[in-house]
């Protein structure tokens, strides 16, 4: 083979190799799919942070304010990929989407290696597709409404019951805002012309038999986040036996819990 053929064929191998590493770059490097709905990647059960509102009960405007802020806050602690949703218990004591609100972060413009994305670029995307919904659901969650019904726990079990907020989702965070004053079929904090509190809560034992008689041991595993909200009138028995009572329950259901001031 004459020299002229011998570097033209190793010309060749070298192109080919520039030709296959930039495929390859290509594939691999690629942005991952994405969900158009959620935001989520494709075929992916992300970490959830389920945020519940409960608007059982009238709170101040400067409740409203920390619960605005607790929600900024919340989404600010996103990672990338990590699903948040709004929740509020109404005031016909059903937990509903709020706006229907249940978005992954997408990513915010500081999140991204400058090397393979354009920054302005994902900041522009974040604020149309997420911050923009946020902000709108936001509205409406934070104007107090009034109920005579309060099925806290229940609705944390409605919840675990969600295909997206289900055992085979990974971290499953709820972020409850409350005052933590039940009143339903199930139990009621209510009733103080039968004496003490103490004495006429029934036994946390009950009422996780029960939850668990009619939803099974969805919440097992469930981390939450209480946000307490200060009644008047009850802000004592809130502080001690109510705080005490719950963490019982949700200690017996499996649950991680954390008392928090809003």
């Amino acid at each position: 083979m004459r020299r002229k053929d011998v570097i033209g064929f190793f010309n060749l191998i070298i192109v080919a190799g520039i030709l296959g590493a930039i495929s390859y770059a290509a594939l691999v490097l690629q942005p991952p799919e994405y969900d158009s709905q959620t935001l989520c990647l494709s075929g992916d059960q992300p970490p959830h942070y389920a945020i519940v509102i409960d608007k059982t009960d009238l709170y101040s405007p400067q409740q409203a304010r920390a619960i605005r802020d607790l929600v900024l806050d919340s989404r600010t602690r996103l990672d990338m990929s990590e699903r948040m949703s709004l929740f509020e218990l109404d005031a016909r004591g059903e937990l509903i989407h709020t706006h229907n609100f249940s978005l992954c972060n997408p990513g915010r413009g500081e999140q991204i290696n400058p090397l393979y994305r354009n920054p302005q670029r994902v900041q522009a995307r974040y604020e149309a597709l997420f911050e923009a919904p946020l902000q709108n659901a936001l509205a409406d969650l934070v104007e107090p409404k009034d109920s005579p019904q309060s099925p806290i726990i229940e609705a944390l079990a409605d919840l675990a019951l969600e295909p997206d907020f289900d055992r085979t989702t990974p971290r499953r965070t709820i972020i409850l805002v409350s005052d933590m004053l039940q009143n339903s079929q199930l139990f009621s904090v209510y009733g103080r012309a039968r004496g003490p509190l103490t004495d006429r809560l029934p036994h946390p034992d009950l009422v996780v038999r029960e939850l668990e008689n009619t939803y099974g041991d969805v919440l097992n595993g469930v981390r939450i986040e209480i946000h307490l909200i200060p009644r008047e009138g009850w802000e004592s028995e809130q502080e001690t036996v109510l705080q005490s009572y719950w963490s019982s329950i949700f200690s017996r259901l499996g649950m991680q819990a954390q008392w928090r001031e809003l």
